[in-house]
């Protein structure tokens, strides 16, 4: 269906939007034809007010990652000493993707509200680019409690085990993984015919996730896979922590709950549970809805709460509860700051 052929669309839901409208409310046995049918009117039919709502939680974060996340990179990548240390090339890593994620989510969240029509094309690399993103940030938070569990469970063997040189092949190795995670993902898509022409022109992320539990058996079987994957990375930062409390347990490090450790550890899980809360929203409200449990249009507000907020504010957080955390970057960043307000209001030269 051609942008013409979605024109016909529109007129037609105008035509008979107070029956669809009771049926978007109240049907409770949707079978595949009806939900998509449902699910593209509310695409080309939502509550513009609402939805320009929803925009500010992506601005807002967007401005505050703007902010401090490029300023963390700087520090971390002009300074040498800094950046052959692999704890900072991961987390280098996993601000990068949460910043192009910022940016690529907000832009499509603006186009929606403003209810710009994409091309097929352009929204299909838009999703491809914000899976890239949230998969890098995923992937990259993983690696990163697993150096540190490294690094406390082998401090005499970590520079042999993760080298400079190596710890940038896993940056590569995890921006390769980011990219055929999802590219496996949508080639399934664009070759069983699962792309809806009509929602893709309003390129809605949180409408594209309830149409992925309603798809052919390969979608469906894609959509699994990446569950699985998911909460094999939760259970590996789950193992890790709980193996390192266990083994630090004994060194007083956890007896006040006001230390460095405690703190760390809190601020870290708090970030983590951030990450993963969200997605398990996500596959819950999707199998509920197309299990005809909850109504489609409680599952579709649902989705875009997760996705405009629940899903934006980690990459917000993580600078500011894990990056900050670390003494070298918050040394860096003082000094940086210091020496700018020196610059400022040092004196001028007194003429000769």
């Amino acid at each position: 269906m051609e942008f013409s052929g979605c024109a016909l669309v529109k007129r037609a839901n105008a035509t008979a939007h107070q029956r669809r409208e009771t049926d978007f409310n109240s049907s409770s046995n949707l079978d595949d034809t009806s939900l998509y049918n449902l699910l593209e009117e509310w695409a080309l039919n939502p509550s513009g007010t609402n939805m320009k709502m929803f925009l500010i939680p992506p601005v807002v974060c967007l401005v505050a990652g703007v902010l401090i996340i490029p300023t963390i990179l700087f520090v971390i990548f002009s300074r040498f000493s800094i950046r052959q240390e692999t704890r900072y090339l991961l987390l280098g890593n996993a601000l990068l993707s949460d910043l192009i994620y910022l940016l690529f989510y907000t832009l499509l969240a603006a186009l929606n509200a403003a209810r710009v029509h994409l091309p097929k094309e352009a929204c299909v690399l838009l999703l491809f680019l914000l899976s890239v993103a949230y998969c890098g940030g995923l992937f990259t938070a993983a690696a990163i409690v697993l150096d540190t569990y490294i690094a406390i469970s082998f401090p005499l063997r970590y520079i042999a085990i993760l080298p400079p040189s190596r710890a940038k092949k896993i940056v590569v190795l995890l921006w390769v993984c980011s990219g055929a995670f999802p590219g496996i993902f949508f080639l399934v898509l664009s070759s069983t015919h699962s792309f809806v022409p009509c929602v893709l022109e309003l390129c809605s992320v949180p409408v594209i996730l309830m149409l992925t539990l309603s798809g052919t058996d390969a979608v469906k079987l894609c959509f699994w896979l990446s569950t699985t994957v998911i909460f094999l990375c939760l259970s590996l930062i789950f193992c890790c922590y709980a193996i390192l409390y266990f083994k630090t347990k004994q060194s007083g490090i956890w007896e006040s709950i006001c230390s460095r450790a405690s703190v760390t550890f809190l601020m870290h899980n708090t970030v983590l549970f951030f990450y993963f809360f969200p997605l398990l929203a996500i596959f819950v409200e999707s199998f509920l809805c197309v299990n005809v449990v909850i109504r489609p249009q409680t599952g579709i507000w649902v989705s875009v709460t997760v996705c405009n907020v629940l899903m934006i504010l980690p990459k917000v957080l993580f600078p500011f509860l894990y990056g900050l955390r670390y003494r070298e970057i918050s040394a860096s960043l003082r000094s940086i700051v210091r020496r700018k307000h020196l610059h400022v209001v040092s004196p001028a030269p007194s003429p000769s």
